[in-house]
C-alpha cells in the first residue's frame, strides 16, 4: 500500500471492471455507483468500463450508464471509441483455442470462449478456423486440475493468462491486458497512466491496478490483487466503486 493523498493525483480517467466490481451479486449496477459515475462524468472525467465481457454480454449494462467515453472489452482485446466504433481488436490464434478445447475435454472442465461473432459455452464449432477468436476461459473447481492446465498453458509464450474469479483461467493473446488497452486510450486523450484510477477484483484487473496512478482493489478482491493495490475500497455489494470515486476523484 502506498501512502497516497488525493491532492497529488489529478484523476482524468476512471477505469472500472464490471463483474465483482461495478456489478453486485445480482449483476446490477447500484444507484450509488450510477450517481458517482454521473458526477465524475459531469466533472469532465472519462469513465471507461474495462471488462472481460464481450460487447454482446456487456452492452445493455454499459448503455444504461450513457457514458461518453471509450469502452474496453474482452480483457483488452477490443477498444471501442465514444461513438461505438472499433479502434482495435487483437485475436487469439484458432489453433490455441482448439488445443484448449481439447484440454477441456481431456480434463472434463467447464469452459467458454469469445469469438468476434459469438460467445461459446460448452458447445463449440466443428471448424475452429472459421471463426475469429479473442478469449478462451476455463472454470475449474478442482485446484489440482486447474494447476495442471495452468502449468501447461504457461509453456506457451503466445498466451496471456489471467482470471476473473479464483476458480477460472482466462486466456488472451500475449500482450493483451486491460492496462495496455487503457494506455492506448490515454495516448488518444493526451493523458498518462498517472491520471488514471483503475479498480477491479481479479487477476485480469491486476495490470491496470498496478500501472494506474491510483490502483483500487475491491473489498471482495482476490488477496494478491489487494496486496498490489494502492487502496482497498468496500466490496461490490457495498457500492465500493462509488466509495472510491468519491474519495479519489470527486
Amino acid at each position: 500500500m502506498e501512502n497516497l493523498n488525493s491532492s497529488n493525483k489529478d484523476i482524468k480517467l476512471i477505469a472500472i471492471d464490471m463483474d465483482g466490481t461495478l456489478l453486485n451479486k445480482q449483476h446490477e449496477i447500484s444507484e450509488q455507483n450510477r450517481k458517482a459515475i454521473r458526477e465524475a462524468e459531469q466533472k469532465g472525467i472519462h469513465v471507461v468500463i474495462s471488462t472481460g465481457r464481450t460487447r454482446m454480454t456487456c452492452d445493455d449494462l454499459v448503455n444504461s450508464l450513457s457514458l461518453s467515453s471509450y469502452l474496453i472489452t474482452v480483457n483488452g482485446s477490443e477498444i471501442w471509441d465514444e461513438k461505438g466504433n472499433l479502434i482495435e481488436r487483437q485475436l487469439l490464434d484458432f489453433s490455441f483455442v482448439e488445443h484448449m478445447y481439447k484440454l477441456k475435454q481431456k480434463h472434463n472442465t467447464h469452459c467458454w470462449a469469445a469469438s468476434v461473432d459469438n460467445v461459446w459455452r460448452e458447445q463449440f464449432p466443428d471448424d475452429f478456423s472459421s471463426h475469429e477468436w479473442m478469449k478462451f476461459g476455463f472454470d475449474i473447481k478442482d485446484d489440482q486440475v486447474r494447476d495442471m492446465i495452468l502449468n501447461e498453458l504457461k509453456q506457451n509464450d503466445a498466451l496471456e493468462i489471467s482470471n476473473s474469479s479464483p476458480t477460472n483461467l482466462e486466456i488472451n493473446a500475449a500482450g493483451v491486458n486491460k492496462a495496455k488497452a487503457i494506455e492506448k486510450v490515454c495516448e488518444r486523450l493526451g493523458i498518462t497512466m498517472d491520471n488514471v484510477m483503475a479498480m477491479g477484483d481479479s487477476l485480469n484487473d491486476l495490470a491496470m491496478i498496478k500501472e494506474a496512478g491510483i490502483g483500487v482493489a475491491m473489498g471482495n478482491a482476490q488477496p494478491f490483487v489487494k496486496e498490489s493495490a494502492d487502496w482497498v475500497t468496500s466490496s461490490n455489494i457495498e457500492d465500493g466503486v462509488a466509495v472510491a470515486i468519491r474519495k479519489w476523484a470527486l
